[in-house]
């Protein structure tokens, strides 16, 4: 990789932002966005607005930046009157752009990928801070939680938005609600609901289409966001719970799943014979239902599990639904299940379906780096404008880090998020070190990403000699 090549993407990630600076409103602001995506994507340990301000921020007489830029980047940040939604849809635009541009071989299909990710806090002020489930701690936590949007290509994965998850507490607190400046309009939504609307927002602004929308179990057991995803005829797989029940013959003409209590005594039963649970279903398949598919080329070896599936009839709201497709994933190692559910045509192929299924891990990876290298979780405000425009930054940096990433591979495949983070540390007025050292930190990374990859690939598949045709590794 020559220096050549790290200038011009650095220098074309330069040239993007001027394309962002209008939605930032007067000069100041448009330099104090700069000042917060160089922060966002530098070394440093911590990427508050105070440690971002110090040590990028310019002062009026030359000095280093003290508490009147500290001041300046958190009311940027604070109360500014910039619209995240508009920065949002321009995100949109340059995917659209960059991932599908007209007249290419580009990636034909955009999956949807929804998910939530919690953000520990102390103290009850933040706005949302409830005791809730926060998936970075693994348990019931004081904590923010967001719920989010992403597009996902074979190539690359993008934000297009976001909403905060505001708890029915907080709702209906109107002095809380006073103090972090929640808008009237919010009212309360569970997350599927917000996932509902965020998909609607983005076929609304009528840039990107999604091919599929995917998800956890959260969400594909929710029957009103599957209601209102068919209701669009919007394509989905979505995971699913092991004791959602279906119907394993046609419901025509039935009523009800339930049983009245005398029937549930007789029968020894609480539903009538034609329902079953996904996880019953799970267990009566018979061995060759199953097939191994590789999912994807993992950081340890490839990702192989056993896939299987059945159409079936749902059952929505106590009452009979329409056809659709349970697709059961079984873990080759521990022999865990997964069960997805999904609207799609009856003559959907099964290696489609494998394929949207392992997107899901595409958000997983987006939080992974985002929090990692680039300050997501690092915000200490505590407004409903000041979180949406800290998430909003991220998901522009994020944009840039990776359309870094995809010019780079064209030259070196293996390169990752993180090298790409490198590279665009020369992009801005102030770098943190030199081209020469970025391509040198580059290099090592590569070196020794190869080598651990091929060890643990080397390790996985001893342990699996036999079990895996040799067409998926």
């Amino acid at each position: 990789m020559t220096r050549d090549i790290v200038r011009a993407a650095a220098r074309r990630v330069a040239r993007l932002h001027e394309r962002f600076v209008p939605y930032f409103g007067r000069k100041e602001t448009r330099e104090h966005s700069l000042v917060y995506l160089r922060g966002l994507m530098s070394n440093q340990r911590r990427k508050n607005v105070e440690a971002i301000a110090l040590r990028f921020a310019d002062s009026t007489n030359g000095k280093p930046a003290a508490e009147k830029e500290v001041v300046a980047l958190q009311s940027f940040i604070t109360h500014s009157p910039w619209e995240s939604a508009d920065v949002m849809r321009e995100i949109q635009a340059t995917v659209a752009e960059e991932l599908f541009p007209s007249g290419s071989d580009a990636p034909k299909q955009l999956i949807g990928v929804i998910d939530e990710s919690g953000f520990a806090k102390q103290g009850s002020e933040s706005v949302g801070v409830a005791r809730q489930y926060c998936g970075r701690l693994g348990k019931a936590a004081n904590c923010q939680v967001g719920v989010f949007l992403l597009g996902a290509t074979d190539t690359a994965t993008a934000l297009l938005d976001h909403q905060l998850f505001l708890g029915e507490k907080w709702v209906e607190d109107a002095a809380r609600r006073k103090r972090t400046g929640v808008p009237d309009e919010i009212t309360f939504r569970s997350k599927p609901e917000l996932a509902d609307e965020m998909v609607r927002r983005v076929r609304q602004v009528g840039i990107l289409s999604f091919s599929w929308i995917t998800g956890d179990a959260l969400y594909g057991a929710s029957g009103k966001l599957l209601d209102s995803l068919e209701e669009i005829k919007q394509r989905y797989l979505l995971e699913t719970r092991e004791n959602i029940t279906v119907w394993v013959e046609d419901p025509a003409g039935k009523k009800s799943n339930t049983l009245g209590p005398k029937r549930r005594k007789r029968l020894g039963t609480w539903r009538p014979a034609g329902i079953k649970s996904l996880k019953e279903l799970a267990r009566e398949l018979p061995e060759d239902a199953w097939h191994k598919k590789k999912i994807r080329e993992g950081s340890k070896g490839p990702l192989v599990c056993d896939f299987a599936r059945q159409r079936l009839w749902a059952i929505r709201h106590n009452r009979p639904g329409p056809p659709i497709w349970v697709l059961f994933r079984r873990a080759l190692d521990s022999g865990e299940v997964k069960y997805y559910v999904s609207n799609a045509e009856e003559d959907v192929s099964l290696d489609e379906m494998v394929y949207v299924a392992g997107k899901r891990w595409s958000v997983e990876k987006f939080f992974h780096d985002a929090k990692r290298h680039l300050g997501m979780a690092d915000y200490e405000t505590r407004g409903w404008s000041s979180w949406h425009h800290h998430m909003c930054m991220v998901a522009l940096a994020h944009l840039y880090v990776t359309l870094t990433k995809l010019d780079l591979k064209q030259e070196t495949p293996e390169f990752t998020l993180d090298m790409a983070v490198e590279v665009l540390k020369t992009a801005f007025s102030r770098p943190t070190l030199s081209e020469d050292e970025a391509i040198h930190i580059i290099d090592y990374h590569l070196r020794n990403n190869h080598a651990a990859h091929e060890s643990h690939r080397k390790s996985w598949l001893r342990k699996h000699k036999g079990k895996i045709p040799k067409a998926l590794l």
